[in-house]
């Protein structure tokens, strides 16, 4: 085991509100992800709010953005998933039905391996990442 693993967010804005019926399709899925997710090998840890899903955090001021943060056990196994699962790559491929493009909305960091990052922490990544560039830190 490493001494460290792979922490992620993620951020999208909605084009429309995300309990508008443009996005039922998006937010069927879903359950059926993130269970993928939770079951798949190296996942560790994924955010979620109230309802089993991260879609009620609403970290920034613009209610459109929905957030996303998990820990890996290594970026193998973050790629697997993202890139390599069926479920997960049909919802990717439609993502600009309802997602509006975003300059910048993805980072990844190390951690500690059993530590779990706040939404806080993730933000102050991506800050960190506009501002500075890919960096070490």
């Amino acid at each position: 085991m490493s001494d460290y693993h792979l922490a992620e967010i993620n951020i999208a804005r909605f084009r429309v509100p995300i309990d508008d019926p443009v996005n039922a399709e998006f937010i069927a899925a879903l359950d059926s992800v993130n269970a993928i997710a939770d079951g798949f090998d190296g996942f560790v840890w994924r955010l979620t709010g109230q309802g089993g899903d991260a879609t009620d955090i609403k970290p920034y001021d613009d209610p459109n953005i929905a957030i996303n943060m998990s820990v890996w056990r290594d970026l193998d196994s973050l790629a697997g998933f993202t890139y390599r699962n069926p479920e997960h790559l049909a919802i990717m491929r439609r993502r600009k039905e309802w997602f509006d493009r975003m300059e910048l909305y993805v980072v990844l960091w190390w951690v500690p391996a059993g530590h779990i990052p706040t939404v806080e922490e993730g933000k102050a990544r991506l800050e960190l990442l506009r501002h500075h560039g890919p960096h070490a830190d």
